[in-house]
């Protein structure tokens, strides 16, 4: 990721705000595949070694030059509890570079991406490297300060501008958490639904989804659990999870939220679109909302 002043990046539609632009400039990932299979006998930290050493190849970033190294997972193994270390140290990473691994159920990489981007707010990183794994699958995504990024060479793939955390009864409204954090999250970045392009939604199960729609275009629902006037709207079937979703790719625990934003990324840069709203639920009835826009408009 990297920084600009926000005058550098103004468009006709973004609302005003503090602090340095935050860039995503590339993201790679194992293939997620079936547990018991080809990745049977190796542990996360072999798959999260071998994503940090192929993204450092990929975006040719010096060693040196990453800040920090954050990923999240949901089980860790007692031997790498600490598998953001263990891999960054296997892939070769100098070992004055602090590391750290965060948990928090199927939300955990989006987790590491916002600490991530915290750091880098408040000026006490300018390179970060953020990631996934989960035994059989992991996705590390590098992130900087704009100004960083552009004097360094990397092009960015597109801004990370806002997030928004939320809970909710874990009994009742378990997997409701997009219902949730998408009214608050378009009215933290100043933003409607028609204004997103790209819609990336975590698919815990097929049902889930389509509750979580039909929560938001619910008169009684937004009312009564929001605190809405009435029906928030009705997401467009045609923007959502076009390139497949957890039902189709996976759902390895801790990467899934780094290839949310992988796809919101690239969506944006394939489309043509402005913003990306990613929403994603969680164990104990956590949620997390994102928005990306296209970098360069």
């Amino acid at each position: 990721m990297a920084t600009a002043t926000a005058a550098a990046t103004a468009t006709a539609k973004r609302p005003a705000r503090v602090g340095p632009n935050i860039v995503l400039v590339d993201a790679v990932r194992t293939p997620f595949v079936m547990s018991g299979t080809v990745f049977k006998d190796l542990w996360a930290v072999d798959l999260q070694r071998e994503a940090l050493k192929a993204l450092v190849a990929r975006t040719q970033i010096p060693y040196k030059d990453v800040d920090h190294v954050i990923c999240g997972t949901v089980i860790q193994e007692c031997k790498t509890s600490n598998v953001a270390r263990e891999a960054a140290l296997e892939a070769g990473f100098p070992d004055k570079i602090p590391c750290h691994t965060v948990t928090l159920a199927c939300i955990s990489s989006n987790v590491a991406m916002t600490t991530g981007m915290g750091m880098l707010a408040t000026g006490n990183a300018k390179a970060i490297i953020a990631g996934g794994v989960e035994l059989l699958s992991d996705v590390p995504i590098r992130y900087n300060r704009k100004d960083y990024a552009l004097a360094n060479g990397y092009k960015p793939l597109a801004y990370l501008r806002e997030f928004q955390y939320v809970a909710q009864d874990p009994k009742d409204q378990l997997l409701l958490s997009p219902a949730y954090v998408i009214p608050k999250i378009l009215d933290r970045a100043g933003l409607t639904l028609n204004d997103i392009s790209v819609f990336e939604i975590h698919e815990a199960f097929a049902g889930q989804v389509l509750a979580n729609l039909n929560a938001l275009d619910s008169d009684y629902f937004c009312k009564e659990h929001i605190g809405l006037p009435g029906k928030f709207g009705r997401i467009p079937i045609e923007k959502l999870n076009k390139w497949g979703g957890s039902l189709s790719i996976g759902h390895p625990f801790g990467a899934t939220g780094v290839r949310l934003a992988a796809h919101a990324a690239g969506r944006l840069k394939e489309e043509k679109g402005q913003y990306a709203l990613i929403a994603a639920c969680a164990a104990g009835g956590h949620g997390v909302g994102m928005i990306v826009e296209a970098y360069g408009k």
